[in-house]
């Protein structure tokens, strides 16, 4: 493979402002409640994780607008109910964010759009909060003026000091009443919390916490916390409020302290100066032991209660594991996990273990999305990438074999590098997708309220580095719902968008025959229909509703013959261009699907413009099995089949294209999706036969490329290879583990219970060294205790020195243990011994990888066009650009430096 690193594609890291969970915390009873994580960025977006118990896959992104932000983050789950034959309907869970205006927006996750908006007469909204839900007593839990309590409310603190109420009942969201009116405009209300489902805690900008009654809007007491520090402000901002299982309160100021208040009297129990700066946000765990605090200065504080007859909150240790301030964190207990997640201004999610805290690693998630938002024209090197509403498109005018062995490195890489263009895409929406055609020709640009296409054209054959763009017309039936995918096919015929998250739309593309012709989108949109999967309406009607078949992957074939969509919920549609079905008198179709269409016009229609071929359904496509999870990689390889024979799945080498796709727990799958089976060589080498290094790495993976039998496979920190020619070798001899368990031969290495962040940590990680060894009579001995063991209990463990790898990146300038660990597959003797390919090979060199598109088309090469190399055989070498955007090459806002602290 053939790599041009590249950071000069730029991709801008947005500030974390919210972290939200959908539920803080899960009993055994809500075992199958959906449980997802939502971080809003300063651009807008909002980001669904699915924790996975601990794998974290980035779900779907919904995308904000021009001067949006997302400052505050609500889920509100209703409880669980159960219905008349016994079975259990999930509580719905509805996600709101506020960003510091005076609207409070909810988001449709099911189309990945905003829902409703609502606003009122009140100044900006600073903090949001939703009321509890209680269980009704046997005669309603009646309030004093005789109101049954069963109204859902959302609670919103404004900056002119007014609690707002704004009703969610019946599905809806409105304006409801304000609350409280502050009689001083200076009073700002900062943050917000509920004791129980009356009562209403507040932290305020002029140095006090109010606590309100939430029936009547009366005040019930007003804690004071006095004057600033001397030399500070003459007011304390309390920045976060929590309260302890429903009982005392925890408050943290801009003076660094946290403070404990009872929950009966409302009088401050103790205070707590632990931060340098001021304290921006605090988390509990869900039985009110612990509770972990963050602040302006980097640091994230533990707290827990000592044991004894007078119990006192005591710091236990801190931890400065952002670059800058910790802004928000929230906490999940449940299922096996129990973690915080925080975030801030340096754009990476952390996960801290919460109740194993001290005894597990802390975890930091990329701040790069799972779906990468780049694209490649391979036939004319232009690389395409986007954020927010901008794109550019970049050009690599030589292949990487012309670059080598010149006298003048660095300037001619410099010089092989042209940026082209940049479109700023009108409107406020965020662009959700672009696709470019293979030749470069065509680009096509997508939000949530619009789609755009471009006609990308040199000027003049002496200025081909110099781009004529011109806009395409796309209809306005088609272009005014959107979408959120985008793929052109490889033949660059055929567009595919998905609109509302699950509907796949098809349009054909038209060029006359003149080689440089305008492209012509057709009018029409033929809507391709999904097959029906039979899902309870107890599942649908519930929890996230219909979120689960969101389409997020897209996938053409190599001949464009075959289309490939594939769900959260692991299900894969599959299509084949065919021949057009016969018409009946009436004008109708012959055939009937068993789904009707709806919604969209032009659905299911074709003109004679798509020279007589149409999508038709795979006859298979219901034998495809679902994935256990939902997929990161959806690709088709590049072998095409010849054999125009219905293929049987008895044949070993059955001549059928292949989908790979990969599953976020992991599970890597080889599909003849014309059979609708998995092929040979997946049911030979399922997930546990692939070397311990694929299977121990935490990163999703994020794509795939294909050289020939080979994939490559790419995430956030890895790059592995895989021959597929050939089978994996069966797993070495079972190692013991660390707790003196043996492991099942081919079966992964577990890494014991973790909660949902990092690995255990190593026993004595904290500890010495070494050891200095003396007896009496003899020299004095060194024992260094960081150096390779051969304890086979401790194979797995400690990095091991290994056989020299084919790679010149992984060895020399990555030692950590995963690159050490080198299984069968990834050996070579001895260079003498070269020309055996490898099965397996891997490299942690690049990081953290924004994407890898290809440059150079094997179909070019495959043809004989491209040049030989040597020993007079076709160039087979994959030709890929590797984006790396690491934090350290991005500017960031100033942030405070403590004492002794100097920047680097």
């Amino acid at each position: 493979m053939d790599i041009h690193r590249c950071r000069f594609v730029p991709y801008p890291p947005s500030a974390i402002n919210a972290v939200a969970f959908s539920y803080s915390t899960v009993t055994k009873s809500q075992k199958g409640a959906p449980v997802r994580l939502a971080i809003g960025r300063a651009n807008g977006d909002i980001e669904i994780w699915n924790p996975l118990n601990g794998l974290w896959h980035q779900e779907t992104i919904l995308h904000g607008g021009k001067d949006r932000s997302i400052d505050g983050l609500v889920w509100v789950t209703e409880p669980d109910q159960i219905l008349q034959d016994g079975t259990k309907l999930v509580g719905k869970s509805r996600l709101f964010s506020i960003g510091y205006t005076s609207t409070v927006t909810e988001w449709d996750l099911e189309k990945g759009r905003p829902r409703k908006q609502a606003s009122g007469m009140h100044g900006d909204i600073w903090c949001l909060a939703a009321q509890p839900f209680i269980a009704p007593a046997k005669h309603g839990d009646k309030s004093t003026n005789g109101v049954v309590q069963t109204g859902k409310k959302l609670v919103a603190g404004t900056m002119d000091g007014s609690l707002v109420l704004y009703s969610i009942d019946d599905d809806d969201l409105r304006f409801d009443r304000i609350l409280v009116r502050s009689s001083s405009k200076k009073t700002k209300m900062v943050s917000i919390a509920f004791q129980n489902r009356n009562i209403v805690v507040v932290g305020c900008s002029d140095s006090a916490i109010r606590v309100y009654d939430m029936r009547n809007g009366n005040v019930l007491r007003k804690m004071t916390l006095g004057s600033d520090l001397s030399g500070g402000a003459k007011e304390i901002i309390i920045w976060s409020v929590k309260c302890l299982n429903g009982r005392d309160i925890v408050s943290g100021d801009s003076t660094g302290q946290v403070c404990i208040w009872d929950g009966k009297t409302y009088t401050q129990a103790q205070r707590l100066q632990t931060h340098n700066q001021d304290v921006l946000s605090l988390a509990i765990s869900s039985d009110g032991s612990t509770i972990v605090s963050g602040g302006m200065d980097r640091r994230t504080v533990l707290y827990r209660k000592t044991s004894g007859a007078v119990a006192r909150w005591s710091r236990v240790w801190h931890r400065r594991y952002h670059s800058h301030d910790v802004k928000t964190m929230a906490s999940f207990e449940g299922n096996g996990m129990s973690v915080i997640v925080s975030g801030g201004p340096d754009a990476s999610p952390i996960v801290l273990p919460l109740r194993e805290a001290g005894m597990e690693n802390h975890r930091t998630l990329s701040h790069l999305p799972q779906d990468p938002p780049l694209q490649s024209a391979p036939k004319s090197r232009l690389i395409v990438s986007w954020w927010e509403r901008e794109v550019h498109i970049w050009r690599l005018k030589k292949p990487l074999r012309d670059l080598v062995n010149t006298t003048d490195g660095e300037s001619i890489i410099e010089k092989n590098r042209k940026l082209l263009a940049r479109i700023l895409i009108k409107g406020e929406a965020n662009i959700t997708s672009a696709a470019i055609s293979h030749d470069g020709s065509l680009l096509v640009v997508s939000t949530t309220s619009d789609i755009k296409a471009f006609y990308l054209k040199p000027r003049s054959e002496a200025r081909k580095d110099e781009l004529k763009i011109s806009k395409v017309e796309v209809h306005e039936e088609v272009s005014k719902q959107g979408a959120t995918r985008l793929q052109i096919s490889p033949d660059g015929q055929w567009l595919c968008a998905i609109q509302e998250s699950n509907r796949v739309v098809v349009l054909s593309v038209l060029r006359d025959s003149a080689p440089d012709s305008k492209p012509i989108l057709h009018p029409k949109a033929i809507r391709l229909q999904r097959i029906e999967r039979k899902l309870q309406k107890h599942v649908t009607l519930g929890g996230l509703g219909q979120y689960d078949r969101t389409i997020t992957h897209i996938a053409f074939s190599p001949d464009s013959k075959m289309l490939a969509v594939a769900d959260l919920a692991g299900y894969i549609d599959t299509w084949i261009l065919g021949t057009p079905r016969p018409r009946l008198q009436n004008g109708m179709n012959g055939t009937n699907d068993d789904e009707s269409s709806s919604g969209s016009e032009g659905e299911e229609e074709e003109e004679d413009n798509t020279q007589g071929l149409r999508w038709a359904r795979n006859p298979k496509g219901s034998l495809i099995p679902k994935l256990q999870a939902a997929p990161t990689v959806l690709s088709f390889s590049n072998h095409v089949p010849t054999s125009k024979s219905a293929p049987t799945s008895d044949d070993e080498t059955t001549d059928d294209y292949t989908l790979l796709t990969i599953t976020a727990r992991p599970q890597v799958l080889l599909i003849n999706p014309t059979l609708g089976s998995l092929t040979p060589w997946s049911r030979r080498n399922p997930i546990a036969r692939f070397p311990v290094e694929f299977r121990n790495i935490r990163d999703l993976v994020k794509g795939a490329l294909w050289s020939g039998e080979r994939v490559w496979l790419y995430g956030n920190t890895f790059l592995f290879m895989l021959d597929l020619s050939q089978d994996l070798a069966e797993p070495t001899q079972p190692h013991s583990s660390s707790n003196g368990e043996l492991v099942k031969q081919g079966t992964k290495r577990k890494r014991g219970p973790d909660t949902g962040a990092g690995s255990k940590m190593e026993i004595g990680a904290a500890g010495p060294t070494k050891i200095i060894h003396q007896v009496r009579g003899k020299p004095i001995e060194e024992i260094p205790l960081d150096g390779p063991v051969s304890d086979p209990m401790d194979e797995d463990e400690i990095s091991q020195p290994a056989d020299e790898s084919d790679s010149e990146d992984s060895d020399d300038e990555n030692l950590g243990e995963l690159a050490l660990l080198r299984g069968a597959q990834g050996k070579a003797t001895s260079e003498s011994q070269s020309d055996e390919r490898l099965a397996f090979w891997h490299t942690y060199k690049y990081r953290p990888i924004l994407g890898i598109v290809p440059l150079d088309d094997e179909d070019i090469s495959t043809n004989g066009v491209a040049e030989t190399v040597s020993h007079d055989k076709p160039r087979e070498t994959l030709e890929v650009a590797l984006v790396e955007r690491p934090l350290w090459d991005v500017d960031m806002p100033d942030r405070y430096f403590g004492d002794g602290e100097w920047e680097k």
